[in-house]
């Protein structure tokens, strides 16, 4: 890096990166850049070089077209909070229309850029590149990632200033960058909303929380960034089952600045005039949904204070903000459930590392009635099992000498893969099951897992329900879904309309991929507050397991260790207890660091829920 090239200056690396290494700053030079002909790519920073920092160059004295492209593109990459060297590529107009924040398109690889057929040239005092690559994801102004897929093109447009150099007068939009580099510059944390069908403020009953994943930029501010994203309120695809406590309005004050914790790790946060006057209880709302967001983020925050005009308005502590609001992964379940080699309902404490199960009380586990799967009311008080025809849905307390009665329902299909799946338990003690008869396809819902089921609306379903997984904040739902061969993991919203009393219009609306890139989705399950296991493969490819966001992307933690013949998996909403699968092995768990261990014979291995 650095020779000389005849007739011209030397030529500069197109950015600096920094390596942390043993407590010693390395500083590395990227490769150089071209003075004519096709730009290469922009090489991407590896993806486990995660102590990488990129500090953006300006551009040389008469860089060519090509190297302003190339500087552009590089600076793009790095920490700058603001862009301010990306912008000094930009004319003085362009810079101030440029507006990166608008979206993020990650690609492959880093964008390539080519000289555009009719694009002008360096003779003519303007010309056009071409910037390619293929896409993988997309994030929004709302900071909200969605899979991509499908070539990627847009035009820049250089011209010479009044000076003879070389800017970009016309770029597209927001940012692009290549997948490593985005993975290195961004992180998805949750910010929490709570359900709309739970009470606002001053009510008797404990909102719920519900995640909503976005991605921020790792090293600008991030606690500021996710206030604000929490300030300007849910993502478009949630934004329809939840609310937020902050009034319409709400901002942080003008003078505040970045947020910092102070030496007790309380959290100051000075806002606007429009949350002056809440009351206690929705400003404690305010604060746990604060606290939620900020839960996994560094320097840790465990009190939140909000003030408004001056004046404090409440604070609160980590430990009660789970008083003041309902959040999934809080919960701790007493028991693993799972069918034994009887077909009876058994389970084991969740705090030990036992193997030997004990019958479940109740009629699931101490009846006559021969089980398929079965699962768990999330306070344990109620089990739903399926009989080993797959023809029946039973429903029984867990109390020792309790009768089980008929069944709730009976499905019609012919074959045993065409009646009911493993039935779900969502927050309110509603039992949701597909029926997979193909001649009467529909997913049910009992309220309070007794009488009529309600049959919920699908409008945009295209394809057979093969199983269902409702999550604990009972406003999403995971569906694997059948059609043409192909099982698709798909999250939707569930939707309540009715009047109080009255039977309730369910449906299950905006459904969107979280796997699109497996074919084959044998098995998944809920393992946090926006975390999916999944078990599935790729066209053409092997099974794996793998974590997923409702979002569809992949989560920054390591997947879980492999696993062959995985019929079925269950996790809890608590990420400290182990997964834990039903494969050729039997009934196998992996603890936290550990490899798989067999814990006994049997089938339908689930957590309460």
């Amino acid at each position: 890096m650095g020779a000389d090239r005849e007739g011209r200056g030397r030529r500069r690396p197109a950015r600096v990166m920094a390596y942390a290494a043993g407590g010693v700053l390395v500083l590395a030079g990227c490769a150089s850049m071209p003075d004519s002909g096709d730009l290469r790519g922009v090489e991407s920073t590896p993806r486990q070089e995660t102590q990488v920092r990129v500090f953006a160059v300006p551009p040389g004295e008469d860089a060519p077209p090509s190297e302003i492209v190339q500087g552009f593109l590089e600076a793009l990459t790095s920490d700058d909070p603001h862009y301010k060297t990306a912008r000094q590529y930009l004319t003085g107009e362009a810079a101030k229309e440029w507006r990166p924040e608008a979206s993020a398109t990650v690609l492959t690889d880093g964008p390539g850029a080519k000289p555009e057929a009719g694009g002008g040239g360096e003779d003519t005092g303007e010309i056009s590149y071409m910037l390619t690559g293929t896409k993988v994801a997309t994030v929004d102004a709302q900071h909200a990632y969605a899979p991509a897929t499908g070539a990627y093109g847009r035009s820049v447009h250089l011209t010479q200033d009044s000076k003879r150099q070389w800017r970009i007068d016309s770029l597209p939009q927001g940012v692009v960058i290549g997948e490593s580099d985005f993975l290195r510059n961004y992180m998805s944390v949750s910010k929490y909303y709570f359900a709309s069908n739970t009470d606002a403020a001053g009510s008797k009953s404990q909102p719920t929380a519900v995640a909503d994943p976005v991605y921020v930029r790792r090293r600008v501010d991030p606690m500021t960034q996710m206030v604000n994203s929490l300030l300007d309120g849910p993502t478009r695809w949630l934004g329809p089952v939840v609310r937020s406590s902050f009034p319409t309005g709400t901002a942080l004050a003008k003078d505040a600045g970045a947020l910092t914790p102070d030496d007790r790790n309380k959290l100051t946060i000075p806002l606007n005039h429009k949350a002056a006057g809440v009351g206690t209880n929705r400003c404690q709302e305010m604060a746990a949904q604060i606290l939620f967001t900020l839960r996994n983020l560094s320097p840790a925050v465990d009190e939140v204070g909000l003030r408004a005009r001056g004046s404090e308005l409440c604070s609160l502590t980590r430990g009660a903000a789970d008083a003041a609001a309902s959040r999934s992964s809080a919960r701790h379940p007493d028991y693993l459930y799972f069918v034994d080699g009887k077909h009876r309902l058994v389970r084991i404490p969740t705090g030990n590392s036992g193997t030997d199960p004990d019958a479940a009380p109740g009629a699931l586990g101490e009846g006559d009635t021969a089980l398929r799967s079965a699962a768990v009311s999330r306070d344990e008080h109620t089990a739903a099992g399926v009989s080993l025809d797959g023809r029946s849905l039973y429903v029984g307390s867990l109390v020792s000498g309790g009768s089980l009665g008929e069944p709730l329902l009976r499905s019609q299909g012919a074959a045993e893969k065409d009646r009911l799946t493993t039935p779900s338990w969502d927050a309110d003690d509603g039992l949701w099951v597909a029926d997979r008869d193909p001649e009467h396809p529909r997913l049910l819902l009992f309220e309070e897992g007794k009488g009529d089921p309600v049959e919920v609306r699908m409008p945009h379903l295209d394809g057979r329900i093969q199983s269902v997984r409702v999550a604990a904040d009972g406003v999403r739902i995971a569906l694997v879904v059948e059609k043409g061969g192909k099982k698709t993991l798909f999250i939707g919203l569930i939707e309540r309309d009715g009047k109080p009393g009255g039977k309730p219009a369910v449906s299950v609306v905006e459904l969107r991929s979280a796997t699109p890139e497996l074919e084959q989705v044998t098995t998944m399950s809920w393992a946090g507050d926006s975390r999916l296991v999944v078990v599935g493969r790729e066209h053409g490819g092997v099974e794996q397991m793998r974590y997923v966001q409702v979002d569809g992307s992949t989560p920054d933690v390591p997947a879980p260790a492999a696993l062959t013949g995985v019929k079925e998996v269950t996790a809890a909403d608590d990420d400290q207890l182990p997964l834990v699968a039903y494969s050729v092995d039997g009934i196998v768990r992996l603890p936290s660091g550990e490899q798989w261990k067999r814990v006994t014979e049997g089938t339908a291995p689930v957590y309460p829920g």
